[in-house]
């Protein structure tokens, strides 16, 4: 998946840009004259004079291990970030050509920031910061300026704005009635409250009756409510026993019938509770 990633024209710019950069002819394959790092390592001391003090040119590996460990810190140092660089195995093993080739394009444009520049330039040149100072004076009126991001208030006024506590009119534009002379109307399209009053409103706690109509009661007065809101007319206590007294349960599998005759066939009476004579 990584190998599909590696651009072939993009080393085409590479190799042109670091002959260009250090003098000498990279044959190929590409990378694989790259592992021993010492074109790397003078690579960057050509960049920054010093960065790479002792280049190794012994075929052994761990020398070229060691180049290629140089070559990483110099570039960390001359401005690389950390996400943008590559692991030693990734080139001597060749595990991830691709991070090499970005981590060498990267490098590129770093130079161009640092105003090195070549025949065949190429990465994305970093944006530098632009520091700027201000007299003492000048920033403190910019403390009486609010920005737009924390809004406007240009084109606003109190126009047409009434009195606290002023009543304002209600006209319905259907009625025929004739436009407002001033802003203290309010249109229907804000509501209304015409036609709202108070009429049949009792005194909080006032008693209200109830009434039937299917039993011809008269309607007294607005203070009578319908059936249609519910009704307590016929209902009652009877039968109720005492607040605390146990209330028995009747189950005729396995109790008298309290109508039936006991107490050796006479009858009894039967209270809710008990049986008694």
């Amino acid at each position: 998946m990584l190998a599909q990633k590696y651009d072939p024209q993009k080393e085409e710019e590479l190799r042109l840009w670091i002959q260009d950069v250090t003098g000498k002819k990279i044959a190929d394959p590409f990378m694989e004259n790259l592992k021993d790092g010492v074109i790397l390592c003078e690579l960057i001391n050509t960049l920054q004079p010093g960065s790479v003090r002792k280049i190794n040119t012994s075929p052994q590996n761990w020398h070229q291990l060691e180049n290629i460990g140089n070559f990483v810190r110099a570039i960390t140092v001359y401005g690389m970030k950390p996400y943008d660089l590559f692991e030693a195995n990734d080139l001597f093993e060749n595990t991830n050509y691709t991070q090499v080739q970005s981590t060498l394009i990267t490098l590129a444009g770093i130079a161009q920031s640092k105003g090195f520049h070549s025949k065949h330039d190429m990465g994305v040149k970093y944006a530098t910061a632009h520091q700027r100072r201000f007299a003492p004076d000048m920033l403190k009126e910019g403390r009486n300026v609010i920005g737009l991001q924390m809004g406007t208030n240009k084109l606003a006024s109190q126009k047409g704005m009434t009195s606290y506590g002023t009543r304002r009119h209600l006209y319905d534009p259907r009625g025929g009635m004739e436009n407002p002379l001033d802003q203290s109307t309010i249109s229907l399209q804000m509501g209304t409250n015409k036609g709202a009053n108070q009429s049949g409103m009792t005194a909080p706690g006032t008693r209200r009756h109830i009434y039937d109509k299917s039993l011809g009661l008269e309607e007294c007065d607005t203070s009578t409510v319908s059936l249609q809101m519910g009704t307590n007319k016929m209902a009652s206590q009877q039968g109720m026993t005492t607040y605390g007294l146990p209330r028995q349960v009747y189950d005729n599998k396995y109790c008298s019938n309290p109508d039936e005759f006991v107490n050796n066939g006479e009858r009894a009476e039967f209270d809710g509770t008990m049986y008694y004579d």
